[in-house]
């Protein structure tokens, strides 16, 4: 077969592993590669003429299989010093995944045992094995095997179960794996609250590990979910399929909402209580579901006596002559310098002495602001609410004294797992709503919102995540149902994705995640639900 690498083509026998086909040109640090527009182990054999280009750990998708690979590894060092514990991975936290055991209190002797473990098997550099059944020499294995992870497949309309061996340990773990377990050259693992942190590098020092940045608030949001909805028994993919299958779906959708609702009339009640709040500012990366929450605030703080009036941000974009360019000369419309700040801190100034202002509107064919009569003078009881991407960045307001805001931060921080070891990234639920709602709403393919999806995170990057525990407060937007909901919107679209495309292998990523989740109605799902600004039939659409 013909197979290109490096702009260099090879001939290569069918069925050779791919590392061995290719080894002349593999780098050292090559994790995984991309064959055909598909992420494959480097134990894949070929059987396809193609195109083979190797990732390492600086590329998303090797971040994720090196990160998926160490959980793998800290798993099975929790099961070889503490055999028979109940091990779970929750939720991440910047560089560092939270874990802990739900039998067990975690002690630094605790934490010492199981990276001593875990280095012990680095410095093997075992091999990680895939091991495939079909369903029933799986049915057959789990019954052989009870405490193997990994049963969730067997409830899938699969023609394959997949499990991985190292050293007399099976797990499953969803996604492509390293082929040994020399392959975890940094990482640490350190005790946490009541459990423990296991931490990596970025992709963009891959080859250091970042000192810990504390993010209390973002912990807090996230454990207070995590804590709710394994009380309620709907922490993973197979306790919520079988909410749906046994048709409790709705008991479901009204706690979800009336979850929401109780958040959402705390912080009003919050924004009150302060009682010299002039401005609040909300600011959460795409897909959050800001409008809603907006909207769902603006009436929560009617019932409170106080009236708010929202000023878009939008409308404060400098000329487009003057905006700012990237490192590719295109107009950079994150950067904090494309909006202008004087005009915006001057009004906000005016408007807040009592005095009445012109707003512009800014028309983003003609890239320039213009004034359309739109005058606005604050009422006594009336308050400014603003959402945007830098809204927790004190510079956009500068002028205004702190104590005059009340800053949130919106993010949907879902802690529903796939099984006790597979998390579902809180990136690729707002990944799937962004997909269904772009569709609805902007006529975009899945393709489209893919290919813009990099250089959306990269802003997020830059101008949201920095400045998340500025907040006042944070709103966990993540509905517990949402991906079963999503679903039927989100397949057919991400199927139309053809292999010729680099985004390919990301569909194909997001289809297997879905194939573990059953389909729900959404009849059910109120017109007032957050879910409904992806879906359609929102009351808070224009």
């Amino acid at each position: 077969m013909r197979i290109v690498c490096n702009d260099k083509a090879f001939e290569v026998a069918e069925g050779v592993a791919l590392r061995d086909a290719l080894q002349e040109v593999m780098p050292e640090n090559a994790i995984a590669a991309r064959y055909n527009n598909e992420i494959a182990s480097l134990n894949q054999p070929m059987n396809h003429e193609g195109k083979v280009e190797f990732i390492d750990r600086t590329t998303r998708d090797g971040r994720n299989i090196y990160v998926r690979g160490l959980l793998y590894l800290v798993s099975m060092a929790a099961e070889r010093a503490y055999p028979g514990s109940k091990f779970s991975v929750d939720y991440q936290l910047s560089n560092a995944m939270f874990c802990e055991f739900a039998d067990m209190e975690i002690t630094d002797e605790v934490v010492i045992n199981i990276k001593t473990e875990m280095d012990r098997i680095v410095r093997s550099n075992l091999p990680i094995i895939k091991k495939i059944m079909t369903p029933e020499e799986a049915e057959r294995f789990y019954k052989e095997e009870p405490t193997i992870r990994g049963r969730l497949q067997l409830n899938v309309n699969k023609d394959k179960v997949s499990l991985y061996y190292c050293e007399e340990y099976f797990n499953y773990f969803y996604g492509t794996m390293p082929i040994s377990t020399g392959f975890a050259e940094i990482y640490d693992i350190a005790k946490y609250h009541d459990g423990l942190l296991i931490r990596y590098p970025s992709t963009s020092e891959p080859n250091n590990l970042p000192k810990h940045v504390e993010s209390l608030k973002l912990a807090s949001a996230l454990k207070e979910y995590d804590d709710i909805y394994r009380i309620l028994g709907i922490n993973t993919v197979y306790k919520l399929n079988k909410r749906i299958r046994e048709g409790k779906i709705k008991e479901l959708i009204l706690f979800s909402e009336a979850l929401h609702e109780k958040k959402i009339a705390e912080i009003a009640q919050k924004i009150k209580e302060r009682g010299n709040v002039r401005m609040v500012l909300i600011a959460g990366p795409s897909s959050s579901g800001k409008t809603t929450f907006a909207g769902k605030l603006g009436m929560s703080l009617r019932v409170n006596g106080i009236k708010p009036v929202t000023i878009s941000v939008d409308n404060y974009f400098v000329e487009r002559e003057n905006n700012p360019k990237d490192e590719s000369g295109n107009y950079d419309f994150e950067c904090i310098e494309a909006l202008d700040l004087d005009l915006l801190n001057d009004q906000l100034v005016k408007l807040l002495n009592g005095e009445e202002v012109e707003l512009p509107t800014f028309d983003f064919k003609t890239g320039h602001k213009e004034y359309r009569g739109n005058k606005l003078k604050l009422e006594k009881d009336q308050i400014i609410v603003m959402e945007g991407i830098h809204c927790l960045n004190e510079r956009l307001t500068s002028l205004i004294p702190p104590e005059d805001k009340f800053k949130v931060y919106i993010s949907d921080l879902t802690v529903l797992n796939i099984d006790y070891y597979n998390r579902i990234s809180t990136t690729d639920t707002r990944l799937i709503r962004r997909i269904v709602r772009d569709y609805n709403f902007r006529n975009y393919s899945a393709l489209h919102t893919l290919n813009m999806w990099y250089s959306v995170n990269r802003g997020e990057q830059k101008y949201i995540f920095p400045y998340q525990e500025e907040a006042d407060v944070m709103f966990n937007s993540s509905i517990v149902y949402e991906i079963s909901a999503l679903k039927k919107y989100a397949v057919p679209l991400l199927q139309e994705i053809p292999q010729s495309e680099p985004a390919y292998s990301e569909a194909r990523r997001l289809l297997a995640m879905f194939q573990y989740f059953d389909d729900m109605e959404d009849d059910l799902i109120p017109n007032n639900s957050l879910i409904r600004e992806f879906i359609g039939g929102s009351i808070f659409e224009d």
